[in-house]
């Protein structure tokens, strides 16, 4: 009934506000650059609300377009950019090197292997004896996962 009061105009520029917060809000929790777009498509529609009042077919084919367009152009640009801004560890610089096992490792067991000029504890699911060369898959933890070369 409260509804019924309100111009369609007014009406449609109160949920086009109401899917702006709402798409913020998700995109503020998730972080993952999907939602954004649809709080700017949103806005468009917004504006052609203001615009035309009595047109919603054309506020949500608006809203459609924008959001999708800057969903499919925009969202693997911004992605790709804050992937390259990703400042790496000088621990998570060791994956995919060779290092030299310096105390056996037994399948599941703990040993150590030596890498630039350290020694880390190191494990595997495979059994690997002194002095063997071993390259570096992962850290987990503060022990690197490694397997034969």
């Amino acid at each position: 009934m409260f509804l019924s009061a309100i111009p369609i105009g007014t009406l449609m520029v109160l949920i086009w506000f109401a899917v702006i917060i709402v798409a913020a809000v998700i995109e503020a929790g998730t972080m993952d650059l999907s939602s954004v777009w649809f709080s700017a498509g949103a806005l468009f529609a917004l504006i052609v609300a203001l615009i035309f009042p009595d047109y919603i077919a054309v506020q949500v084919v608006v809203f459609l377009v924008v959001s999708i367009l800057l969903l499919v152009i925009l969202r693997p640009i911004f992605k790709e950019h804050m992937s390259k801004n990703k400042i790496k560890t000088n621990a998570d610089s060791l994956i995919g090197k060779i290092a030299v096992c310096t105390k056996e490792i037994k399948n599941g067991d703990r040993g150590e292997v030596k890498i630039e000029g350290k020694i880390w504890t190191a494990i595997s699911n495979e059994d690997i004896v002194s002095e063997e060369k071993v390259t570096v898959l992962a850290i987990k933890g503060v022990k690197l996962v490694v397997r034969k070369n």
